[in-house]
């Protein structure tokens, strides 16, 4: 160690113990301690007489006393030139009597397993030393309920909310449970699934967590770490049944702990470490150690830490922190706990508690000291490292994966027992009602079989439910055996004079009276080929970021595993409430914090649902009015039996997108066309009852379980539904007949049924005219329906941009404890928004139309709507990803401080699609400029000005190619530049651009929208976005010059639509 710096400090070489020697010391201390009669014989040898020591005794068990953070620490201790220190032999603190222990003048005693605290007490009571952590205490530490919680409280510190249920059979008021599907109810305290499960004894670490049906149910069980696990997930929903237990509500704390470790009440080290929860999997360094990375405290929470430090009367101590919604929580109080790998901790555990020692028990020996002056807590204030431009801030808006074909069924029903249920769930407050739990819908499925077996008796009692509709309710929610999931709702409609007309498929005469429709929707599950595409994609999107050293060298994206595992990656991922869309969200956050195990854990943990304020929800049942004349004016211009005239191509196409204008072209007669594909759909129906007839296909299983009979039955509604009694078609069928043979061309492709390819290319014609159409034909509408999807969104995105400082209740490295970390002041943040369709759609409307760049002024701009106009389908996994640096080199009031970029991939790859394929200019971020500042690029290759007329093509000989006229860079990267920047050489490609996402062969790879837009100018583009939301007129001042803008391509394409 360096030259002691406190005045009480050894100036002398080695420390000095007084221990109990044992044959099988460890190595580590065989040099520094010495047995009791070497320390009499170094007396005895000394000409001056000895001085008077400070005995500090260590009495705990040898495994403790042994340890490395314990021998670090002693040894620096013993560089106090007063201080002695004492190790109390295992054996005599569990055979001898007290009175035959060692005698010293402090006392550092602690409990653990097989430690005797009652001889430890009487040890202290017969010698009154200075006591370090106070051991009447102890007891209260284990008792997690009666005594930990009731003192946490006391002072003032918040925990989750909790209830126990105590077993105690002369205490039965103490122990009311009531167990429910997704709750529990202990001693009239109700905790919603997720909750914990913590057995009342400290010293029982089985801790269960228990997730509900929506997520999947099961629980995960936590244990004291055996190898490299510390909990396993178990399909087990039910509660234990014996034994005493805490309920607590679980916190979302985004799969992290904090362990805060004290040592006196001015001094905190705080440490994160991956949750147990996660996954199960412990992280564990090159010498076997869990990896913890020390991160940064707030005030309050320093505030916390002296609490606990002073209310237990541990001056060595460890606790549980939980952060989550932007509070704090402690959860569990450990008692004595040190640091472990941390030579600065061990510096300041030993200078804080020899200062301890020599303060309280200096002046009553009269030994001379004087308390330092310098501060032992030094405040960090983290700076950004280097010169490089730094990543600041990840956003980005994803679709979900491949799902099953979403399906929806539609009856009007009367009998009492649905208005029953109606007023059960309190539908006549607002007149509609959903229903998803599995309670509610086994209510459902309990009055459809009553009905249905009511219909089979043939009773004379009135049952107006169409008897086909019931069974097919019935088929539904008994589809897979349990409700687990959120695969099905049912929703319920109060209609006060009945249906008003009757739909395609009721012949039924109207009926008086009030009435209830009722909606099932079932399908639309995410496939376990969705599940693929989210986790690979999750894993290639680790590659969007700076490189990193360590552990993890060599590992594609290293990058982003160095920065979240050492907790300078602030991660939230939001996701809307649909099962699909929060099942891909677990699924890319499983690869791209490369965790493993099942998606329960990781959503329940990692995934914050978004449907309580709109952000990624919207309610598709209640369309403005807007949408409601945009499919009323589709309806009408795709009824028309004749080919698209030029008069169709202006209504239909006014925006000019070149997907749409080659999708008219195939149609050529909507009306044509859909007769074409109502005979391939008849033949396809016709195709399956006789695959059912043949004996060969009886048990034929489909994908993802399904059966042909489903099979039959989602195209035969499709059949019905399509065409209608009164021979035109529902134009609002196309986009669910091309769902559904998509699915089937891509998933069920072995049962050779014919035509399956000629069906696929006629509704994909039509659904790339009907749903891009759907929000919004013409420029204004698109933004007026954009912004009635989005535009919460829109306002996160907005503030996602401007908090480039991030928040305290965000899990930061502590630079001055980090070891191995190269730029402890970086810190990324990153948000990730799981979302449907309509939202992407939405979203990627408002970049097009709401006036960012003009593309008469910006030719990069001008490429990028180009290439967006020749994309036909924004396909699952759909992503728009925002992207903004920071220069450190610029001034802070500078424009050119922080730099944004805007990305696009139009997601999966259809089918046979690679030909046709548009093709853009790769992903180009500007930012790997900074890699200049790195190696010299400029011995290799001068810049190069490239004209304005000459399309750019990526290639991979020059390193470096700047637009200088535009403003735009198109960049491009040697090896050792993407070395540089921690990227591997190998994730390039000879066609798709610098490759963060193209490592998914089923994924289309990122494209540059652009790359040199600043902060300033998108932020002022988001704030006017949400001022004009409510303005129709701004909207349509500049849909007039959109018009005009784009009028020369429109004639230019009408005249050659023949």
């Amino acid at each position: 160690m360096s030259e002691p710096n406190s005045p009480g400090e050894s100036r002398c070489g080695a420390p000095r113990f007084f221990v109990g020697c044992e044959d099988d010391e460890s190595e580590v201390l065989e040099d520094s301690i010495r047995t009791d009669m070497e320390l009499y014989e170094d007396d005895e040898d000394t000409d001056s007489p000895p001085e008077r020591q400070i005995v500090v005794g260590i009495c705990c068990m040898m495994k403790k006393s042994k340890s490395k953070p314990m021998t670090q620490i002693l040894e620096r201790l013993c560089r106090f030139e007063y201080i002695t220190v004492v190790i109390f032999p295992e054996d005599v603190i569990l055979n001898e009597p007290v009175d035959k222990w060692p005698l010293c003048d402090c006392l550092i005693s602690f409990h653990s397993k097989g430690f005797p605290l009652d001889k430890a007490v009487s040890y202290a009571k017969l010698r009154n030393p200075l006591l370090i952590n106070d051991l009447n205490m102890q007891y209260y530490i284990q008792d997690r309920w009666r005594e930990v919680y009731r003192i946490l409280q006391e002072e003032g510190i918040d925990l989750p909310r909790y209830a126990v249920l105590n077993r105690d059979p002369d205490k039965p008021d103490e122990c009311n449970l009531v167990e429910g599907e997704d709750h529990v109810e202990v001693n009239g305290e109700i905790f919603q699934k997720p909750f914990v499960e913590k057995p009342v004894c400290a010293e029982d670490h089985n801790v269960y967590i228990y997730y509900p049906t929506s997520a999947g149910g099961g629980s995960q069980r936590l244990f004291r770490k055996i190898g490299s696990r510390s909990s396993v997930y178990s399909p087990e929903s039910s509660v234990r049944k014996t034994g005493s237990y805490i309920y607590e509500e679980f916190m979302p704390t985004d799969g992290t702990d904090v362990k805060v470790y004290t040592v006196g009440p001015d001094y905190a080290h705080a440490e994160a470490r991956k949750s147990p929860a996660l996954d199960g999997k412990v992280e564990r360094d090159s010498e076997g150690k869990e990896v913890r990375y020390p991160v940064m405290l707030s005030a309050m929470e320093k505030l916390v830490a002296r609490k606990v430090c002073l209310a237990f009367k541990q001056t060595v101590c460890g606790f549980d922190l939980l952060r989550a919604n932007g509070h704090s929580y402690v959860c569990d109080v450990n008692g004595f706990s040190f640091v472990k790998n941390s030579m600065k901790y061990y510096d300041d555990c030993a200078k804080i508690l020899g200062n301890i020692v020599m303060r309280e028990l200096a002046p009553q020996f009269q030994i001379p000291w004087s308390i330092p002056t310098e501060a032992e807590d030094i405040p960090i204030v983290p700076t950004t490292s280097g010169t490089m431009m730094e990543l600041r801030c990840v956003i980005a808006v994803i679709r979900h994966g491949d799902r099953t074909p979403k399906q929806k069924m539609k009856m009007e029903v009367r009998n009492p027992m649905f208005f029953d249920l109606f007023e059960k769930y309190g539908g006549y407050k607002t007149g509609k009602l959903k229903l998803k739990k599995p309670k509610q819908l086994q209510e459902v499925l309990d009055i459809t079989r009553q009905l249905l077996a009511e219909i089979g008796q043939q009773n004379d009692c009135e049952i107006e439910e169409k008897k086909s509709k019931l069974e097919q309710l019935k088929t539904v929610l008994e589809m897979y055996g349990h409700f687990s999931g959120i695969n099905r709702k049912v929703q319920l409609t109060y209609l006060p004079h009945g249906q008003p007309k009757t739909s395609s498929e009721e012949e039924d005469t109207r009926k008086e009276g009030p009435s209830l429709l009722l909606v099932l929707k079932w399908g639309g599950e995410l496939t376990p080929a969705g599940r693929v595409q989210a986790e690979e994609l999750g894993r290639a999107f680790r590659c969007m970021y700076p490189g990193g050293q360590g552990d993890y060298a060599g590992f594609p994206g290293c990058g982003l595993l160095r920065l979240h595992s050492t907790y300078r990656h602030d991660l939230k991922i939001y996701a809307s409430d649909e099962g699909r869309v929060q099942m891909t969200a677990a699924a890319f956050a499983k690869g791209l914090l490369a965790l493993e195990g099942e998606l329960t854990p990781i959503l329940v943990q990692m995934v914050k649902s978004a449907n309580m304020n709109g952000l990624l929800d919207n309610d598709s049942d209640s369309l403005s009015s807007c949408q409601h004349r945009v499919k009323a004016r589709l309806h009408e211009i795709l009824q028309k039996d004749r080919d698209f005239t030029d008069e169709d191509y202006d209504r239909l196409a006014p925006t000019c997108s070149a997907s749409l204008v080659n999708s008219m072209r195939i149609v050529k007669n909507p009306v044509a066309t859909c007769d074409q594909v109502y005979a391939l759909i008849q033949s396809l129906t016709s195709q399956i009852r006789k695959r059912m007839e043949d004996p060969k296909s009886a048990d034929l299983q489909l994908y993802h379980s399904e059966t042909l009979e489903l099979m039959l039955q989602r195209w035969s509604k499709l059949e019905r539904d399509f065409r209608m009694k009164n021979g035109r078609y529902d134009i609002s069928k196309i986009p669910d007949i091309y769902d559904c043979v998509k699915y089937d061309v891509i998933h069920n492709a072995s049962l050779g049924l014919e035509d399956t390819l000629e069906l696929f290319r006629l509704s994909r014609a039509l659904a790339d005219i009907v749903i891009p159409q759907e929000y919004g034909i013409n420029k204004v509408e698109k933004l007026d329906i954009a912004y009635a999807y989005c535009l919460p969104l829109v306002r996160k995105i907005q503030l996602d941009l401007q908090r480039t400082h991030e928040d305290e209740s965000v899990n930061k490295l502590h630079p001055l404890y980090s070891r191995g970390v190269m730029s402890p002041g970086r810190h990324v943040r990153t948000r990730l928004y799981f979302t449907s369709e309509s939202h992407v759609h939405s979203l990627l409307s408002i970049f097009r139309y709401g006036g960012l760049l003009d593309e008469e002024k910006d030719q990069q701009w001008k490429r990028a709507m180009d290439y967006l106009s020749a994309v036909s389908e924004l396909n699952y996994m759909t992503q728009i990803v925002i992207m903004l640096y920071e220069d450190n080199n610029k001034d802070l009031s500078s424009e050119e401080r922080f730099h944004v970029e805007l990305h696009f991939s139009p997601g999966v790859k259809g089918v046979e699609e690679e030909e046709n394929a548009p093709t853009g200019f790769g992903f180009r971020p500007a930012s790997a400029e900074v890699a200049r500042s790195l190696e010299d690029l400029s011995r290799d290759e001068t810049d190069r000005a490239v004209p304005l007329s000459e399309p750019i093509t990526i290639q991979r000989k020059s390193p470096l190619i700047r637009n200088h006229k535009t403003g735009s860079m198109e960049v491009r990267l040697t090896r050792n530049a993407m070395r540089l920047m921690g990227l591997r050489a190998s994730y390039l490609s000879s066609a798709a651009g610098f490759e963060g996402c193209s490592m998914v062969p089923s994924i289309y790879p990122l494209e540059t929208l652009h790359n040199s837009l600043s902060l300033k100018q998108v932020s002022e583009f988001l704030t006017g976005v949400c001022e004009n939301a409510g303005d129709p007129h701004t909207r349509t001042t500049r849909g007039k010059k959109h018009t005009q803008r784009r009028s020369h391509v429109c004639i230019y394409r009408h005249h050659n639509h023949t």
